[in-house]
């Protein structure tokens, strides 16, 4: 029988029957592969990813990857939740305790980069390690890193090397938290390997485990990014995702505001001042993303006619639910919460309503600037 070949991007067993499911590769392609020994061989979607940015659909079944993840528990392992810290409650891994076992788990933050210069590491761990504990979830250390821009690894790579000496490390996250980027940038600085894992923005690049070999004798292993209904960005197209996703640290945009008044982010977040002093909200998105204020009487039928136009994304393409609100009141200088958007910064005794699609993502916190 012949012995199954993998792809090095994304970790699927290539294979010619089907352009539909995961691995395919033209026949002549695969052939060839088979035919030369120690070729490092992409299947089609990941060639198209890596070389013109263009995305292929492949049919992923979730219970496969948690099926995977559940045999964690039976396994010497230390296990990394690599989380989005623009979306950190819907990117943590709350199913975490059911798989981890005995074995110790790390919390890493990504995309600190985007964060403000004037923002404190000790701040944002202190907010990670609450929320974490609030869902039952103790990790043994956190780390703020940014994969893109390979800042802070030297102290994770230091731990990982540490902590693997006597097992295998896996990589563990939601789908478009940068969690191949970040394994990436690992291997980049450990070694001379440069881009082995296909990377994009586009959710569930990895589609099966890949095994990394360690000089240790051990492996570092990424494991695909688990689909959830409960980020933005898996209901959203690759150019919408692209005009929300920042690439530059959030510059502060202050908006004055009355009660009655309306902020839009776009046509994906909307924040009504409903009870306070006249006061600064002070909102931090994406450079490209429209902000819009408006009177609250006028903010439904403002939306009606500018949803998916001057208030984009989403696009009329997108499969997104109908907004939904949830009331907060200030008790301290507070974060409002876009899971995937961003957060606008509020002062003590607002009473708000914040919206986004059936309120995804939609949070509170102490403020961190």
């Amino acid at each position: 029988m012949d012995e199954d070949i993998i792809c090095i991007g994304c970790g699927a067993i290539l294979q010619s029957d089907d352009p539909q499911k995961a691995g395919y590769l033209p026949k002549s392609a695969l052939e060839k592969a088979k035919n030369e020994e120690n070729t490092d061989v992409y299947c089609q979607r990941c060639f198209k990813l890596r070389h013109y940015n263009e995305i292929m659909p492949v049919d992923l079944n979730n219970d496969d990857f948690l099926a995977l993840l559940n045999s964690l528990a039976e396994k010497k392992a230390l296990i990394v939740n690599v989380v989005d810290l623009f979306d950190f409650s819907n990117s943590l891994l709350s199913s975490l305790k059911r798989f981890v076992g005995n074995n110790d788990f790390i919390l890493v933050g990504n995309k600190f980069d985007l964060f403000p210069k004037n923002s404190k590491q000790s701040k944002i761990k202190d907010w990670m390690r609450q929320e974490a504990n609030r869902m039952g979830l103790y990790p043994k250390d956190i780390f703020l890193v940014s994969a893109k821009k390979k800042l802070n690894l030297e102290s994770l790579i230091s731990y990982i090397n540490d902590q693997s000496q006597d097992k295998d490390v896996y990589f563990v996250g939601t789908t478009n938290v940068g969690k191949s980027t970040l394994i990436n940038a690992i291997i980049d600085m450990m070694g001379d390997i440069q881009n082995l894992i296909t990377t994009s923005r586009f959710p569930g690049t990895t589609l099966d485990q890949i095994e990394i070999p360690l000089e240790n004798g051990h492996f570092l292993i990424d494991t695909p990014g688990i689909m959830t209904d409960n980020q933005l960005a898996t209901h959203l197209d690759a150019k919408d995702l692209e005009l929300i996703s920042p690439k530059k640290p959030l510059k502060p945009a202050t908006y004055q505001l009355l009660p009655g008044n309306t902020l839009f982010l776009a046509g994906l977040g909307r924040i009504d001042y409903l009870k306070g002093e006249s006061t600064s909200f002070t909102v931090y998105v994406a450079r490209n993303m429209y902000v819009h204020r408006t009177k609250t009487a006028n903010a439904d039928a403002f939306y009606e006619k500018h949803k998916g136009e001057l208030l984009a994304p989403p696009s009329p393409d997108d499969k997104m639910a109908p907004l939904k609100g949830k009331e907060f009141k200030t008790e301290f200088k507070s974060d409002l919460l876009f899971g995937g958007i961003g957060f606008v910064t509020v002062p003590k005794g607002c009473l708000v309503k914040t919206y986004t699609p059936d309120s995804i993502g939609l949070g509170i916190r102490r403020a961190l600037i």
